[in-house]
């Protein structure tokens, strides 16, 4: 028995189309589709990052809007968007294989938990945490350098002239950022900080698809009962919610995980972003350890410190959920082989 065909069989109070797994996507559509959709939604967000990046990295605490009307102020609107080009060079290919270790794992581990004889509510929930975990892992093998040089391009002159640790590099563009890192520090410097990357994300991404199946059963749940309280002469079995009601289900219930992931996650999140973007005065050309940076943090504000750039943070993951996953489910839907199991 597939995920799908559970999801469909225990929907007793809201008739919901059923999961739309691997096998059933047009391959080429799917990956060609979602690098156009997801290009447009990195380039909505994209200043959201800008302004994280720059609290964490700063030494003293400043809000989200002061760090806004700073960079804009002194460097131009232009500034919000330093360091895209790298970001979505390097977000296609990532993208690409998020997409497909994340399908592929949830439509096998999906199967599998279900003939375990586990209830379709856990089975789904640990599916899709394990093809969070999964996706997130595959994909820091494009994403961390990607971030490292988009990150080092993001902050450049933020930092220069008031934190010793900042790079002592100017950078062209991407391209020049690339060959400098790598010549300076060789392939380690493009790979700085990935093991936590993988600390943060994975178990940031195991949490978020977990918590976003159960959320939207939830939600679903009150949708249903929504729905039979203004439908007293249609059985449960024959309400169908349409095509917003769908859409604004999935956009809730992402926001919820969303925002979940990010205060979970936050600390590890401040530590990987320094890791990738500052030098180390302790260690010559090397990068400053993880001890390193927590104790500098520390040091700066307390452990509070931390939580720099939450509010941005929480924002940007909320807002990205939400449109990264009704993006999804739409791609998915637009790649379905057979449309008619969309009814």
């Amino acid at each position: 028995m597939s995920m799908r065909m559970a999801e469909e069989e225990s929907s007793e109070e809201v008739h919901v189309p059923g999961e739309i797994d691997w096998q059933m996507l047009d391959k080429s559509k799917f990956f060609f589709l979602g690098a156009a959709l997801f290009s447009g939604v990195s380039a909505t967000l994209y200043p959201v990052v800008v302004l994280k990046t720059r609290q964490q990295v700063a030494q003293s605490q400043m809000s989200c809007i002061n760090t806004a009307f700073s960079l804009i102020k002194g460097e131009g609107f232009r500034a919000l968007y330093r360091g895209f080009g790298t970001s979505l060079m390097g977000t296609i290919p990532a993208r690409a294989l998020y997409m497909a270790a994340l399908e592929v794992t949830k439509s096998n581990v999906g199967t599998a938990t279900v003939r375990f004889g586990l209830g379709e509510p856990t089975a789904s929930a640990v599916a899709n945490a394990a093809a969070g975990l999964t996706a997130a892992m595959a994909a820091q093998l494009v994403w961390t350098p990607v971030d490292v040089v988009s990150q080092r391009l993001m902050v450049q002159g933020c930092c220069d002239s008031g934190n010793p640790k900042a790079s002592a590099f100017r950078y062209i563009n991407g391209i020049d950022a690339f060959r400098k890192i790598l010549s300076n520090d060789g392939l380690r410097g493009l790979y700085r900080g990935f093991g936590i990357s993988i600390l943060t994300y994975a178990p940031s991404n195991a949490v978020w698809w977990a918590s976003y199946s159960v959320a939207q059963r939830m939600v679903w749940g009150g949708v249903g009962y929504y729905l039979s309280k203004g439908n007293d002469n249609a059985t449960n079995s024959a309400l169908r919610p349409d095509t917003k009601t769908m859409m604004a289900v999935q956009g809730v219930s992402a926001a919820v995980a969303g925002g979940m992931s990010a205060l979970i996650t936050m600390p590890l999140d401040t530590i990987k972003t320094r890791l990738q973007v500052l030098d180390g005065d302790e260690n010559g050309r090397r990068g400053p350890t993880i001890m390193q940076t927590v104790r500098s943090l520390v040091r700066e504000g307390g452990w509070m410190a931390c939580y720099r750039g939450l509010g941005p943070r929480w924002a940007s993951m909320s807002m990205s959920a939400t449109t990264m996953i009704t993006t999804y489910e739409f791609l998915k839907r637009l790649s379905a082989k057979n449309q008619e199991v969309l009814t």
